[in-house]
């Protein structure tokens, strides 16, 4: 059965991809024909990136990142799973592009995280529409090797799951999933950590962006909220946010164990909470 590219936003350009590779479960095997072009993207992507990391991103991905291998040329997805399985139990799988989201919830749930296998164009350099496999390897990958992030991520897939049951159930709660998806898009995609009293990025979508790791660090202009309480989650849950500009607005964990003891209860009573309009949780980015 031939499956459908996901579609996330307004955009006028179709999905890019060939989901005609992808098996019914959106994976599919590596592109094996990378041009010299290509593999030059990504080594000059991952110079501009990795230099910019001292004293902006947090330790455990400055530490990690050596392990994704070479820098000089797109790493194969085996090579890389070696070592990750043997760190957490984790390994990458390819897909063609973007995919919907249950498919991605129960790939994350059993510790498989999918990896865009093809890269920008030398055009697209300094910024890309859609995640490419720059991002996903590079922004991504890294903090997987970390134990308790790697939980984290597990967790929010089986969590994921839930809340989509819970939307689509016999008494469903009302956007469940978009509330899970603000948490994701402020930790996984955007996070920062505060680390020896200092605020470091740990989120892909910042580690991956020149300009945002350096605005969400540096920048006096961005509000920096702490992520600690359930108060805090639930304000989290309720924020929206931008696709098309930097983040006005960040939330900050003490580390990743924190993180994964607060997200790891039932998160039912947060969706009831926030779907009350009276909750006054409610909040704009």
């Amino acid at each position: 059965m031939a499956v459908k590219p996901a579609i996330y936003g307004a955009s006028e350009r179709p999905p890019r991809g060939d989901y005609s590779r992808a098996r019914d479960d959106y994976t599919c095997a590596q592109n094996q024909a990378y041009t010299a072009a290509d593999h030059d993207t990504y080594r000059r992507l991952y110079a501009r990136q990795s230099a910019l990391l001292p004293g902006l991103a947090c330790g455990a991905f400055v530490d990690a990142l050596p392990r994704l291998g070479a820098s000089d040329a797109i790493p194969r997805f085996e090579d890389i799973n070696a070592r990750l399985r043997e760190a957490t139990g984790w390994q990458l799988v390819a897909v063609p592009g973007l995919i919907p989201e249950v498919p991605f919830f129960t790939l994350l749930a059993k510790r498989k995280f999918p990896v865009t296998d093809w890269i920008r164009t030398p055009a697209e350099f300094d910024y890309i529409v859609e995640p490419d496999i720059f991002h996903d390897l590079f922004g991504h990958v890294p903090l997987l090797f970390d134990p308790s992030y790697a939980d984290h991520v597990q967790a929010y897939g089986q969590g994921a799951l839930k809340a989509h049951a819970l939307e689509h159930g016999s008494t469903p709660v009302a956007g469940a999933v978009e509330m899970l998806s603000r948490l994701y898009w402020y930790t996984i995609e955007f996070g920062l950590l505060r680390e020896n009293g200092e605020v470091r990025a740990y989120g892909a979508g910042i580690l991956s962006s020149p300009g945002e790791l350096v605005h969400s660090v540096q920048a006096s202009a961005p509000r920096r909220l702490p992520l600690r309480s359930t108060a805090d989650l639930l304000a989290c849950m309720a924020s929206t946010y931008k696709i098309d500009s930097y983040q006005q607005q960040y939330f900050v964990i003490d580390s990743f164990e924190a993180l994964l003891a607060l997200t790891q209860p039932d998160f039912t009573p947060h969706y009831q909470t926030l779907a009350n309009p009276a909750s006054g949780a409610a909040r704009t980015a």
